[in-house]
Parts: structure tokens; sequence; C-alpha cells
């Protein structure tokens, strides 16, 4: 397992501030967050490639916080791959080996299991220069698992992928970790990674955690208006809640609950927001008329934003059922959401 406590890294340009989690043996743990919010100097602190300034970092209940990475007993596996060019696939995969030693034995026990599972024995021979980028993602991963680490890190492995290539390693990872049990921690800014692969979420930005916790209550119950709109709901606005319902300027919004005054926003996912060009039946909740502002075509889908009563709302239509209702900017529309989909906070 991995704890870190009360976190801190000083560097000349960003800095992370007091970092608290706890990741249990065998979890996969995703950290999510946009460029530039601190997932990497969180990885490369707990490998022990960036100073600590304050806290402590403890694997499999061992502080590690001062300890060189090699005695770490943990693997890496970077989004550019950090292979070594002028080595053949067989030789950067056993690379490790030479500087890891596990209970005072070298490691390495697993390696043709590893080889054997990545389906790499064909390429060992190969230069990494003639690999594809799902050959090279799976060496990666080969090396950073010959070495029997307790605790796998991953920097956003995906995402230097096309569609393709991308969904297999994926498959891998998830067929990994069932196999393995091995703990994980992945850092990634993609949402539907963390859905697909993680158990437990955390969300980081601007070098601080916004919120921790599975990845069904990070989704559907955001913590702040950040995590709101980093995992999709779009809809945000500052409310003025009056018993069961808030007021966000002009539109009064009915809730399904009782909310007291001590929340400070609602949250509206866009695909639970329905449109048509004709009335909602008498009795349909949040029934609103609006203007479509602006379409953004998303292909099989598009982004549709209405206005009403000065607030702006996005919602997703199909792009049949865009070009069934004929929708156009300034066409009036209808919309409406249901109480239970209303999230306060």
């Amino acid at each position: 397992m991995i704890r870190i406590e009360n976190l801190c890294v000083r560097l000349p340009d960003f800095s992370l501030h007091k970092i608290d989690l706890r990741i249990q043996a065998g979890e996969f743990f995703t950290l999510l967050g946009p460029t530039g919010a601190g997932k990497t100097v969180v990885l490369e602190a707990v490998i022990g490639l960036v100073p600590v300034s304050e806290g402590r970092i403890w694997i499999n209940s061992r502080d590690v916080t001062r300890l060189p990475p090699e005695k770490r007993g943990i693997g890496i596996v970077y989004q550019d791959y950090a292979l070594f060019p002028h080595l053949t696939v067989y030789e950067n995969i056993v690379y490790g080996l030479r500087y890891h030693k596990k209970d005072g034995k070298k490691t390495g026990k697993n390696l043709d299991f590893i080889v054997d599972r990545f389906s790499l024995r064909r390429i060992l021979g190969r230069s990494i220069l003639n690999l594809s980028g799902g050959e090279m993602q799976r060496v990666a991963l080969a090396r950073a698992l010959a070495v029997d680490p307790s605790v796998l890190l991953l920097d956003e492995p995906l995402s230097a992928l096309d569609p393709n290539f991308r969904e297999e390693i994926r498959e891998i990872l998830k067929m990994l970790h069932a196999d393995t049990g091995i703990t994980v921690l992945m850092v990634t800014h993609d949402f539907s990674e963390a859905q697909y692969l993680g158990q437990r979420s955390a969300v980081i930005n601007k070098g601080r955690l916004e919120q921790v916790g599975t990845v069904t209550e990070v989704f559907h119950q955001p913590a702040t208006p950040f995590v709101a709109k980093f995992v999709g709901m779009k809809n945000v606005f500052p409310a003025i809640f009056e018993g069961r319902k808030a007021y966000v300027a002009n539109l009064r919004i009915e809730l399904g609950f009782e909310e007291s005054e001590r929340k400070k926003y609602i949250a509206i996912r866009p695909e639970d927001i329905h449109i048509r060009g004709d009335k909602f039946p008498p009795g349909t909740p949040n029934c609103i008329e609006a203007t479509v502002s602006k379409i953004l075509n998303q292909g099989f889908y598009s982004d549709v934003i209405i206005e009403s009563a000065g607030i702006e709302l996005r919602a997703i239509i199909s792009s049949s059922s865009l070009f069934r209702m004929s929708l156009t900017e300034k066409t009036r529309v209808y919309a409406a959401f249901d109480t239970s989909v209303v999230h306060a906070f």
C-alpha cells in the first residue's frame, strides 16, 4: 500500500501543498487533473525523483521518504515510454534488474511470465526503433514489472497512443491488475480512463487535492466547482437555496431534496437535460422555455447551448435528433431535467 502524509514539494515554478492519500494494497487508484496540476510531481515524489520539502511517504508500511528510487520497490511507466533506443526489446526489459534486489535476492523471477503475458517473445531481439506505439508501451510495462515491484506507477500511459492501441493497452492494464493484484497508482487527465480502470480516484488542481473518493462518488457527487466541471457536469452555477428550491439568478430550479443554506452551488450533467420542440406534459419538473444560442457538432452527438432567463445551459443530443428537430441557432425550444439529477454542493 501507499501512504502519503502532508506531502509538500517546492520546485522553482510549482509546489505541492499538503497532499494526503491512502492507497490500499492491491488497489487500482487514479490521480486525475488537468495538465500542470501536479500529478506527475506526486508520482516523482513517491518514486524519489524530486526532493520532498515536508511530509512522509510509506510503501508497504516502510518509510521510503529519504530512500533512493532503486530501494523503494516501485516500477514506473512514463507516457513517452523512456525506452533506450540503442538497446533491443529484451535488453530494455531486463535493464533494471542489475539495480534492484528484493529481500537481498535478485529480482526477475517472473520475467518469462511477463514476456509471454504481453506477447513480446517474438520481438525480443528487435530494435526499439522498429516498434509500434502499442508495442513500445507493452515493453515499458514489461520493464517496470520485471523488477517485481510491489507498486506500479503509471504516468499518462495511454495519452500518447492512437485509439486502437489505447484500447489494447487499457485492456492489458485491466488484465494485469486482475491477474497480479499489484497496487497501481495511475495519473491521467482522462476521466473515462479512471472510470474504466480505477476503483478510487483523487482530483488535483494547482498542487492541491480537491476530492478523494470512489470513482462513482467523484463522478456523481463532486465536492467543488472545479471537480464538477472536470468530470463533465458543465452546468455549474452559484445558487441560493430555499427549502426544496434553488435560485440561479432568475431561474427557479426544483430539487429532489430539502437543502440547507450551507450549500453554494448546483450542477447538472448535460446528458440529463432533455430538449424538444413542443411543450413537455403538465407537471414535468424543471421545464423551461429557451432559445438555442449555439450548436457544437461533435460527430455522433452535438453540444447544444440554450439560454433561458439570462442563464446558459449545455445539453447533449444525438446527431439524428438534431436533424429530426431541425435545430438551428435562435430556435425556440423546451428543456427539462428531473429533480434527481440536480447536485448541490
